[in-house]
């Protein structure tokens, strides 16, 4: 096997689009880039449109547009801008598989329209199965396209289920670096900035990413993802965490037996499996040794401390819109905390707010996810006013 996958790569100025790109890079004569998108990163955009020659780029701050159009004009690529345009590009013939890399509530409509037209789905952005993952599977099953995680835990869990499909699965283990504040308590957590918070231990990741790990928001939204990808029951799932970060998630089957996959924390080879799923394409990447780390460790999450675990557990109990509203919450808590606007505890403090504030839907529609989206930003905006 060996055909050319042609490949839309939104999100690509970030972590994930930056090293998918590597991956395309290495492999040229099993990928071809057809789109390209970034949201205020034009720069990068245009160097990688020069690069790459897609067929089309999207800004999405349309006030880069004239900017990208001059530096792209001698080009065959179109430049397109806004959040309509995702959608347009998510959905163009001209592509077997998207690879939804951006980060956020911002990658759940293209997403959409990308699996209504028929695409493959390399899943980076979890956002997506976190706000409407009972839409997003029916959505998948009626258009009987393959979706593939690219988030490490995820992504070792599918390749753990490989060759497994008559085999129940008893539970999975989520695995937890833990972050940079593992082991403090809520009173040292009072005071950190996020200048630490931003200091990951393992991982190379954006802003958004790493203080949702520092937080174990991160984990609690992957959670609610495995919940969808795999077909879980809540009960099904467990976090356990793991600093060293090489046993990427593990799974339990019926007769007691576990798979794991392990490697060191390097994001390009879930990438580049997704990407060249069902194969196993040859690569370049470091390999990992057991004797250069003697002593992989595990211990319970601290809940009690790391609030935004057990809420992302409790909105995935309660189903609807709940998850919907967690999301929108968290990323306006998120960024208030980046501005220095909140403190690293008040984050949790505001999830919970919007939670028990914001109207709640038991069989929510895309409307009601937009509009729930809508209403929770609003109220968690008015909260971080008030604090």
């Amino acid at each position: 096997m060996n055909s050319l996958k042609r490949v839309t790569l939104l999100g690509s100025t970030g972590s994930i689009g930056t090293q998918a790109l590597d991956v395309i890079r290495a492999h040229p004569t099993r990928f071809q880039v057809t789109a390209l998108s970034a949201h205020a990163n034009a720069d990068l955009l245009i160097r990688q449109a020069l690069e790459f020659r897609p067929a089309a780029v999207v800004i999405g701050d349309e006030k880069k547009r004239a900017t990208v159009q001059a530096a792209l004009s001698g080009q065959a690529t179109e430049v397109l801008a806004g959040a309509k345009a995702l959608e347009e590009v998510a959905s163009r013939p001209d592509t077997d598989i998207v690879l939804t890399a951006m980060v956020g509530y911002a990658g759940l409509l293209p997403t959409v329209r990308a699996i209504q037209a028929g695409k493959t789905i390399a899943l980076a952005n979890k956002e997506t199965l976190v706000v409407a993952g009972q839409l997003i599977t029916q959505l998948v099953k009626k258009y009987g396209v393959g979706l593939y995680p690219v988030d490490s835990e995820h992504s070792a869990i599918f390749q753990c289920l490989v060759g497994e499909e008559r085999n129940p699965i008893e539970k999975i283990i989520l695995t937890a670096s833990g972050g940079p504040f593992r082991g403090r308590s809520a009173e040292q957590l009072a005071s950190v900035t996020k200048a630490q918070a931003l200091k990951h231990p393992n991982w190379d990741m954006g802003a958004k990413i790493t203080i949702d790990s520092a937080s174990l928001m991160n984990k609690g939204l992957e959670v609610i993802e495995a919940k969808w990808l795999f077909g879980l029951r809540n009960d099904q799932i467990d976090v356990v965490v793991h600093p060293q970060s090489i046993i990427h998630s593990l799974v339990q089957f019926h007769d007691g037996s576990l798979k794991a996959q392990l490697g060191l924390p390097d994001m390009k080879l879930p990438i580049q499996y997704a990407l060249g799923y069902p194969e196993r394409l040859p690569s370049e990447f470091p390999r990992f040794s057991f004797l250069d780390y003697p002593q992989l460790t595990f211990e319970q999450p601290d809940r009690a401390t790391f609030r935004n675990l057990p809420l992302a557990f409790e909105a995935m109990s309660q189903g609807g819109n709940a998850p919907c509203v967690l999301n929108a919450a968290n990323e306006i808590a998120v960024a208030a905390f980046l501005r220095d606007e909140i403190g690293f505890l008040q984050m949790p403090d505001l999830v919970e707010n919007c939670l028990s504030k914001v109207s709640y839907l038991a069989d929510p529609s895309l409307d009601d996810y937009v509009q729930t989206d809508h209403e929770t930003r609003r109220v968690a905006q008015e909260l971080v006013g008030a604090l």
